[in-house]
């Protein structure tokens, strides 16, 4: 049996507007780090995000998310951020903001298996 390992993740949410504070669950970020990974995937509803909030900009949405994809898998496009180690993208990515885009409190979980945590996680936060 694979090893157990300590991991934290975060719900993605999409507040569109923050005065009413009200958000859809869009994604999901994992970080374990003895593998030195952030795993993540985001999922927009886009009828239940118009229902919540019609004038959204769900395009301009989808860029700010690939954007935090990016700067999660540490790829050169995602600016100085991503260049950062695991750990501190993690941490970055997690931190408390009054934005469109937002992220519950870190939570953490133990697993022998890292994807099919996520996707388990995933499945039951976001879809």
């Amino acid at each position: 049996m694979p090893e157990l390992q300590l991991y934290e993740y975060a719900v993605i949410r999409v507040v569109p507007r923050v005065e009413r504070e009200e958000f859809l669950n869009v994604g999901l970020v994992l970080f374990c780090k003895r593998a030195k990974k952030i795993h993540v995937r985001f999922e927009i509803d886009e009828a239940k995000l118009l229902a919540l909030s019609p004038e959204t900009d769900v395009a301009q949405i989808r860029l700010n998310l690939d954007s935090f994809v990016k700067i999660a898998n540490g790829l050169k496009t995602g600016g100085p951020i991503a260049q950062f180690e695991v750990p501190e993208r993690f941490r970055w990515l997690t931190a408390i903001r009054s934005s469109v885009i937002q992220t519950s409190r870190p939570h953490p979980g133990m697993t022998h298996d890292l994807e099919q945590t996520f996707d388990r996680l995933f499945g039951e936060l976001v879809l």
